[in-house]
């Protein structure tokens, strides 16, 4: 598989773990460094932990669960060690027994890890930034 493909792949099991509420496989995309960058949040998220303790304080607190999440219009950039992966994002919320659906256009940044033979290939998200979609846009 060649490393497009690759950082496709990386994406999509990322955007599958999402859409399905799996807190161990989404967030273990992301390295321990990563940082989050949501028009939603005053402040940007510099860590993986900082951003699990966020999602863990919004599932107690107001009842957070993504319903649905879908991914298109994807771009790939390949930088050296580095990828950067663009598209355009639905996705459906609840949140306090509401139900939020948001369209969005996201960048994830992909760094290959080598650290180990069996990581050879292995690409993780080192930074998440997320913009609301532009009015006037066709829906997804």
């Amino acid at each position: 598989m060649n490393e497009r493909d690759q950082v496709l792949q990386a994406a999509a099991e990322l955007v599958s773990a999402f859409a399905r509420n799996d807190r161990e496989a989404y967030f273990g995309a992301f390295s321990a460094d990563a940082s989050f960058v949501f028009y939603t949040l005053e402040q940007p998220l510099l860590s993986r932990d900082a951003y699990q303790a966020l999602w863990d304080s919004w599932r107690a607190e107001d009842g957070f669960e993504v319903l649905a999440c879908t991914s298109r219009n994807a771009f790939v950039s390949l930088q050296g060690d580095v990828a950067i992966f663009i598209h355009d994002v639905a996705t459906e919320l609840r949140m306090q027994g509401e139900q939020h659906f948001s369209q969005e256009r996201e960048t994830i940044v992909f760094k290959k890890q080598a650290s180990s033979l069996e990581q050879q290939g292995h690409w993780l998200a080192c930074h998440e930034h997320l913009s609301a979609m532009p009015e006037g846009l066709p829906s997804p």
